[in-house]
């Protein structure tokens, strides 16, 4: 019988579990579900975790994987999360929308996207 694979989370490494949250639900407004040993949001839905690393190289992996939030001005989140101390990336045309770049308090790079308007 072939095994079934099903969707569980995005989870990210994190070095110290109380800044993280502060800033997955102060910062982006995420909405905590629970925490145990991870903590855990629900982000439209989807499940998504932060999870203690054990060691600093969990932190430092390189990968492709990277958590993109859609939002409907750029410009208005940019202000926002630079309000909050946040560093920020240019928002640049990609074409069919707008993209810009954070990294949570670990160097976790999140992505931030607005659809070019279909007017």
């Amino acid at each position: 019988m072939p095994v079934s694979f099903q969707f569980d989370c995005v989870y990210y490494y994190v070095s110290e579990m109380g800044r993280a949250v502060r800033f997955y639900t102060d910062v982006l407004g995420f909405k905590f579900v629970s925490q145990d040993v991870v903590t855990r949001f629900d982000v439209d839905g989807v499940l998504f975790e932060l999870v203690p690393a054990s060691s600093r190289k969990q932190l430092e992996g390189a990968g492709n994987a990277r958590l993109a939030l859609r939002v409907e001005d750029i410009a208005v989140a940019l202000e926002q999360l630079r309000a909050h101390g946040v560093e920020v990336s240019q928002a640049e045309n990609k074409g069919p929308g707008w993209l810009a770049f954070l990294r949570d308090p670990d160097g976790n790079e999140i992505c931030l996207w607005q659809y070019a308007s279909t007017n």
